[in-house]
């Protein structure tokens, strides 16, 4: 498997953080992952976010995103309603032996984290020449 779809740990760490905030309201960033031949894409929703405010970076084989998001409410405003998350967002993601995470690329657009993961050379599917040298027989006759 390339990228993990179910990590324990997270998931547990979410129920914990709604379970203490007392609200629906968890601080995620929404992913979609796919395979588009020989390259892996990661797509994750951070509105509202700069990009001198997310760190992408890779360790072994786990990538991990940083993003933080500061409250538009500055001191002395009268905050009427306050539903959108903000603080620092982490997300992590196992990769497969078979990425090259040494060219991964990343780029924030329209507030979307883009992600493009290719697969490695030795990874790929090959064709193997037969050669033109003629079997021997002799093995097989005796």
């Amino acid at each position: 498997m390339t990228l993990m779809r179910f990590d324990p740990f997270r998931e547990l760490d979410r129920w914990t953080e709604q379970a203490l905030a007392g609200s629906r309201n968890l601080r995620t960033m929404p992913m979609e992952a796919l395979r588009r031949g020989h390259r892996f894409l990661v797509a994750l929703d951070l509105p509202g976010v700069t990009q001198d405010d997310i760190d992408v970076t890779v360790e072994r084989n786990v990538l991990t995103v940083r993003a933080r998001r500061a409250p538009l409410a500055q001191e002395g405003d009268d905050v009427i309603v306050d539903e959108r998350p903000h603080g620092e967002f982490s997300r992590q993601l196992f990769l497969g032996e078979n990425l090259d995470a040494t060219k991964l690329t990343a780029d924030l657009t329209d507030g979307v984290l883009n992600l493009e993961i290719p697969v490695s050379e030795a990874s790929k599917p090959r064709k193997i020449s037969l050669s033109d040298r003629p079997v021997t027989t002799a093995a097989a006759g005796q």
